[in-house]
């Protein structure tokens, strides 16, 4: 099948205006000459094959999308995205974004070729009570998570993963932004959380990206901002849906003496749900377990940052070891994904050199890493 030029050279011009690139920027990074880029876009000439490759891997893009007038790609989604909130995005955001679903893209290849596939977690909400959806699917989660009336969820983000969505934490420069959620043409479901912010509400985040997953795939991508205006209904069974999740009702309910906690209690009961002061403070009003007044004295109070529970980052590394997992947990290299990287290079489903463009880095990084999550490059 013949390339049609322009189509392709449209899809290399869109991109890059996507993430605000000159054509010397992009001349810098992939060492195509700037005349030779320029007649690419404009369908003058067409790129060899590895110049295909080059400009792919640059844009963190399937090639195939750029060889193939069927291939569908997440440019459509983020298209939607900056056309809504465009000014919300810094160019090194947007850059952020698209090596965050070329991260869910590679995930989602490595589960289905490692047989590791997710068993999809469906509500059907009735009626057009938007904070009875968020709070019964919440139940219903929880339940399918094989959580009892007592319980309260750890490992949150296993769990959003075993249910179908690509959930990663990555940092983004603009901090009103809680998080997003795109629905990838191949990944599927995909929920970025802003690593920017405290680590307690970055799990309020995934869960209030959980819940745009499981009522709002089929609405396009959607942002999350710290501050959601009250009358966004959506935003409103997502926020109901993760305190819900994080904070059953009737494990709040079960507290004593709420009204006369000390400041101490307080944070030792948020500590102990991995939740801010903030949330817990709503969520014992929503429960009716404390009034207006004991509610807002309670979100008044901090758990300091010393004492919050990173799993990722846990006591037994050394500062050298933290500093470097904390630096890749910024881009999105979560333990699952490392670990499922290393688990697909091992069982030969890719190669050592794809498993160097997983990971964001050079071969020459692959044994630092493998060291640092306790993994091995070696293949019987």
């Amino acid at each position: 099948m013949a390339i049609n030029l322009q189509a392709l050279g449209e899809k290399f011009s869109k991109y890059r205006a996507q993430l605000m690139q000159t054509l010397e920027e992009v001349a810098t990074a992939t060492g195509i000459e700037i005349a030779r880029l320029r007649s690419i876009e404009e369908g003058l000439q067409e790129p060899t094959g590895d110049e295909v490759l080059i400009l792919a891997d640059h844009y963190r893009c399937d090639f195939k999308y750029f060889i193939s007038n069927e291939q569908s790609a997440p440019f459509e989604q983020t298209e939607i995205l900056y056309r809504a909130h465009g000014r919300e995005f810094s160019k090194q955001d947007r850059a952020s974004i698209q090596e965050f679903l070329y991260l869910c893209e590679t995930e989602e290849l490595l589960t289905q070729e490692l047989g590791r596939a997710p068993q999809p977690f469906t509500f059907s909400p009735t009626g057009n009570y938007f904070k009875g959806h968020g709070e019964t699917a919440a139940a219903a989660f929880r339940k399918a998570m094989g959580h009892g009336d007592r319980q309260v969820p750890r490992d949150i983000y296993d769990e959003f993963r075993s249910a179908g969505l690509h959930v990663f934490r990555r940092k983004l420069g603009n901090s009103a932004i809680s998080g997003l959620f795109i629905m990838h043409p191949v990944a599927g479901k995909c929920a970025l959380v802003n690593y920017s912010e405290d680590i307690y509400r970055q799990r309020f985040s995934a869960a209030h990206e959980m819940a745009h997953a499981i009522f709002d795939s089929g609405s396009g991508p959607s942002v999350s901002y710290f501050k959601p205006q009250d009358s966004d209904m959506l935003e409103v069974r997502a926020n109901r849906f993760a305190s819900c999740y994080l904070m059953p009702p009737e494990v709040l309910r079960r507290f004593t003496a709420v009204a006369t906690w000390s400041e101490t209690e307080a944070q030792h009961w948020a500590n102990e749900l991995r939740v801010s002061c903030d949330a817990l403070g709503i969520a014992l009003k929503e429960a009716g377990v404390v009034d207006a007044e004991v509610s807002e004295r309670i979100r008044r109070f901090r758990v300091p940052r010393e004492a919050k529970l990173e799993p990722e980052l846990p006591a037994a590394l050394n500062d050298m070891q933290c500093a470097r997992k904390a630096e890749l947990l910024e881009r999105g290299l979560s333990d699952h994904y490392v670990g499922l990287c290393f688990d697909g290079y091992r069982e030969g489903v890719i190669s050592l050199g794809r498993l160097a463009e997983a990971l964001l880095c050079s071969r020459g990084e692959l044994s630092e890493l493998a060291r640092l999550y306790g993994r091995s490059l070696y293949v019987n």
